[in-house]
C-alpha cells in the first residue's frame, strides 16, 4: 500500500514559478542553498551517469555575464530587444544556478535520456527553491545557446550545454494567477 504525502502533492498541484524580474535580495546564503542543490541532484538519472553539473552564479558573475551578453549580441547581430531581455536576465539577478548538461559516453544510455536528466535537474532545483520558500524561475535565452558565450562566460567544455538558469530570490510581489492547463485537453486515457 502506498504511503501518501498530501503536503508534497498539494505543493506540486499549487506550485508556480515566479517571474525572474520580480525576484530581489535577499537570496539564500550558502547554508540555505545547499539543501536546495542537494535536492536538485536527486533528479532521475538512467544509468546513474550524473550527466550534469551546477554552477552557482553570484552577483559579480551575473554582472560579467550581462556584459558578455551585450558583446555577443552585438557581434551576432541579435535584435536589440532580445539583447536587452537576455542582458536583464543577468544584470537584474542576485543569484542564479546554471544547470550544465555534461553528457557521458554510455553505450546503453541514449544521449536524449541524458538531456532529459539535465532538464529534470532544472525542475528539481526550481521546485526545491519554491518548496524552501524562495521565489524561483527557470530561464534560458539565446545566449545560452551561443558557444562563445557559454565557453567564455562559464568555462563550458565543447561537449557541454546549458540546460537552464534557475534564478532564485525573494519575491517582490506575487504575480497574478494565470490559467492552468486543462486536464481534459491534455490527458488521454487509454485502457486497451
Amino acid at each position: 500500500m502506498p504511503t501518501p504525502n498530501p503536503q508534497a502533492l498539494d505543493f506540486l498541484l499549487t506550485r508556480r514559478s515566479r517571474p525572474a524580474k520580480t525576484l530581489v535580495a535577499p537570496v539564500p546564503d550558502r547554508d540555505q542553498l545547499e539543501p536546495i542543490l542537494r535536492a536538485a541532484l536527486r533528479a532521475p538519472d538512467h544509468g546513474k551517469l550524473e550527466p550534469w553539473r551546477l554552477i552557482v552564479l553570484e552577483r559579480p558573475a551575473l554582472e560579467r555575464l550581462a556584459a558578455l551578453v551585450n558583446e555577443r549580441g552585438a557581434a551576432l547581430g541579435i535584435d536589440p530587444d532580445k539583447i536587452t531581455k537576455n542582458h536583464d536576465q543577468f544584470s537584474q539577478a542576485n543569484l542564479a544556478v546554471a544547470v550544465i548538461e555534461a553528457p557521458v559516453i554510455a553505450e546503453k544510455i541514449p544521449a536524449i535520456e541524458q538531456t532529459y536528466s539535465a532538464g529534470a535537474v532544472c525542475l528539481q532545483l526550481l521546485n526545491a527553491a519554491l518548496a524552501a520558500g524562495w521565489g524561483a524561475n527557470w530561464l534560458s535565452g539565446w545566449a545560452s545557446h551561443d558557444r562563445s558565450f557559454v565557453e567564455r562566460g562559464l568555462g563550458l567544455a565543447p561537449h557541454e550545454r546549458i540546460a537552464g538558469f534557475i534564478h532564485i530570490g525573494t519575491e517582490r510581489a506575487a504575480p497574478p494567477e494565470r490559467p492552468r492547463p486543462n486536464m481534459q485537453e491534455k490527458v488521454t486515457w487509454v485502457s486497451r
